[in-house]
């Protein structure tokens, strides 16, 4: 029997286990792998629910640190909470993730029903990467949007989602579908796909594609857009002052046609749209929203999660987080997401459970949510390729990075690099000439030494304004408005200066005087060599710019 084989044994036995002890303490009631019809399934596991096994089963709590907390692995054996969410802070070592998710779900299995947790994070590829570790940095929807193929959005969907699944993570709160129509957003930016909402609705449908091929479930955000306003939610609840036509025109597109591809949840924004909701609301506590043009309008029947419950876009409006969760389920969320593992006396439990006992109609819509999502884990956990839900800690290293995954997002990324300014491209150093590469990321600085041996390198700071001078070309990475600050000091070098923008190109609008200029839109090291690649002329590069008004 080889090691794999071994594992699923392995993995069988102790589900078993955990099932036979569960039932044991109450042979009567439903077990959630019963062979009984799903829906039936559903309805007979929530009806012997216990008012707090109703609320929990609508809980996603995150924690701080490798390890899991004792407090969130309490809230899954005592509570039965429904979800967990894998962060940032999670992750720098890949088998202590994979090692928290096996305990929390053995944890589950032991529950009552013997429900799964949905173990979620955000993986979206480019910029934004919870899960850290082994896996791999990719070019992002920027890229993508450049590229303009759904095959590269459904691929960077499956590779990303095969390496999730190798650590048992089995859903991504990605694609982000939101439109980058304001510029200086700096909390969308490259996480979108662009500014054409038919492109940016079939990109993520492709994405949403490859994602279930590697099976996972996916989550399009932040409903209904978060692209067109420069505040950040985690700060403030941003207002966006558009009318219903373009909201319907534009905003709701890439949703509307998610929904049509079958996408299985999508995450509720901490926006307000006053055109659509007068008393500015945000979409997070809007029943018109999310019942009215969500459920009914779109005809959206699966799991609405919310944005993470901490951020000031939801509680500087509920007032506190605990009426904020409230507000929540009221309005149709079903899944209500935590960066925090709050304490077992938290208001956030006392509170939502007191409103259940003493307002039936709320309770019924808390009922209604676990519902949905105890459905929700049967189609998956008992349909075609879910994520197991113990992975194979043994089998990471061939799985964690991608093997397959490398070759496709180098390719990836030279079909997204965009010849933005290219009067004096391709580039080819003249013998004795002094280059230098100047920029933020090592991994830029390591791409252009190498694909330019005899050049120099130097971090963005002021002491390159000094430098630069000294130098017949300098290749400066343009990534941010400090990067910005330091390029407009090197002005005077008019022609000698090449730029390469990484991440957002809407800073080369702001040079127009850089008469050379390519876009990577990313900081991933093969968007860094591919873009070095089209400046030295190994390939015409063929992306084009997603955005308006960048030339």
């Amino acid at each position: 029997m080889n090691v794999r084989s071994t594992a699923a044994v392995a993995l069988a036995t102790a589900l078993a286990v955990a099932l036979v002890a569960a039932r044991a303490r109450d042979s009567d009631l439903p077990s959630f792998w019963d062979p009984v019809p799903n829906p039936e399934l559903a309805e007979a596991i929530v009806s012997r629910m216990s008012d707090e096994e109703l609320l929990a089963q609508t809980l996603m709590f995150g924690w701080a640190g490798e390890e899991p907390s004792e407090q969130v692995i309490a809230w899954v054996e005592r509570r039965e909470l429904g979800s967990v969410k894998v962060f940032g802070w999670n992750t720098d070592n890949t088998e202590k993730v994979a090692s928290a998710v096996t305990l929390l779900q053995k944890k589950a299995a032991a529950g009552r029903f013997g429900i799964p947790l949905f173990v979620a994070t955000d993986q979206e590829g480019g910029w934004i990467r919870h899960v850290k570790g082994r896996t791999t940095e990719t070019p992002g929807n920027l890229a993508i949007g450049a590229s303009g193929l759904p095959m590269d959005a459904y691929y960077s969907g499956y590779y990303i989602s095969r390496e999730l699944a190798a650590i048992g993570i089995n859903l991504n709160f990605a694609p982000t579908v939101d439109l980058y129509t304001d510029h200086e957003s700096t909390v969308i930016g490259p996480r979108s796909f662009g500014e054409d909402p038919e492109a940016a609705g079939a990109l993520g449908a492709a994405f949403v594609a490859g994602s279930r091929a590697a099976g996972l479930l996916t989550t399009a955000k932040h409903f209904p857009g978060h692209g067109d306003t420069g505040l950040d939610s985690h700060g403030a609840l941003p207002v966006i002052p558009i009318g219903r036509k373009t909201f319907y025109e534009r905003e709701l597109v890439p949703f509307r046609r998610l929904v049509e591809a079958g996408v299985p949840a999508i995450m509720s924004g901490h926006l307000s749209f006053p055109a659509l909701c007068p008393a500015g609301e945000p979409a997070t506590f809007s029943r018109t929203l999310l019942e009215g043009v969500l459920r009914k309008e779109l005809g959206f029947n699966g799991l609405i999660v919310t944005d993470d419950m901490m951020m000031n876009g939801a509680t500087q409006y509920a007032g506190s987080v605990s009426r904020a969760v409230a507000l929540a389920l009221e309005a149709g969320n079903d899944i209500i997401e935590s960066s925090t593992t709050p304490h077992f006396g938290d208001p956030i439990w006392s509170h939502v459970l007191g409103r259940m006992r003493a307002d039936p109609a709320f309770r019924a819509r808390v009922a209604d949510a676990a519902r949905r999502v105890v459905l929700a884990k049967l189609d998956y956990f008992k349909g075609e390729k879910p994520v197991p839900l113990y992975p194979d800690i043994a089998a990471l290293d061939d799985r964690v990075p991608d093997p397959d995954g490398k070759n496709f997002f180098v390719s990836m990324a030279a079909r997204a690099i965009t010849v933005v300014r290219g009067k004096g491209l391709p580039y080819r150093p003249a013998p004795n000439e002094r280059v230098l590469v100047a920029g933020s990321f090592p991994d830029f600085l390591e791409a252009g030494t190498r694909r330019f041996p005899g050049a120099d390198a130097l971090p963005i700071s002021r002491e390159l304004l000094r430098a630069a001078g000294r130098y017949d070309t300098v290749i400066f990475c343009l990534a941010s408005r400090e990067n910005l600050s330091v390029l407009r000091g090197l002005r005077d070098l008019g022609p000698r200066i090449i730029v390469i923008s990484a991440l957002s190109p809407v800073y080369l609008a702001e040079v127009p005087w850089v008469s050379d200029a390519l876009a990577c839109y990313s900081y991933a090291p093969s968007s860094f060599v591919a873009a070095f690649s089209a400046l030295a002329g190994d390939f015409e590069p063929t992306g084009r710019m997603p955005l308006k008004g960048i030339e």
